[in-house]
């Protein structure tokens, strides 16, 4: 009797091949799941740096009027008016407008006197998902935008 070839896969090297396809799919499937946080985490370090940028032009437009240690005055720039403290911007809803923010994108929410938080209009009100913009207390504390990525982000 001649032997005969076997050709293609039997049915266990199939089914292992599935097995190890799906173990190998469970173990990478939270990496690629998590690419809606990435975006988020992305989006706040984006408006974080903004945020930033823009408080230091604001705050050397302010060195050069001579009004950076003044509590409460103002600078202009191409018709705009920006309220300062200490020179660097007043914490405001309209500090996404010289931020170029969209305000259709981004919430913002001024719980105390001198702190304003952002967070994107696509999260939840209650998810830790914010930049944290926190105008100068005096002349000497510069004003500072943190990013929060607690929980629910």
């Amino acid at each position: 009797m001649k032997a005969i070839k076997q050709q293609g896969f039997t049915l266990i090297e199939l089914v292992i091949v599935i097995i190890i396809l799906g173990i190998l799919a469970v173990t990478a499937a939270p990496k690629f799941l998590n690419l809606q946080t990435d975006a988020r985490v992305s989006t706040l370090s984006g408006l974080e740096a903004a945020l930033k940028g823009g408080a230091n032009l604001v705050y050397s437009k302010s060195a050069i009027a001579g009004v950076e240690r003044q509590a409460d005055s103002s600078v202009s720039d191409a018709g705009n008016t920006i309220d300062t403290v200490y020179g660097y911007p007043k914490a405001s809803s309209d500090y996404l407008l010289w931020v170029d923010a969209n305000t259709n994108d981004w919430n913002a929410d001024q719980d105390t006197d001198g702190e304003i938080t952002f967070r994107p209009s696509s999260v939840a009100s209650d998810a830790n998902c914010t930049v944290v913009y926190t105008e100068a207390t005096d002349a000497n504390t510069p004003a500072k935008a943190e990013v929060d990525l607690t929980d629910g982000c």
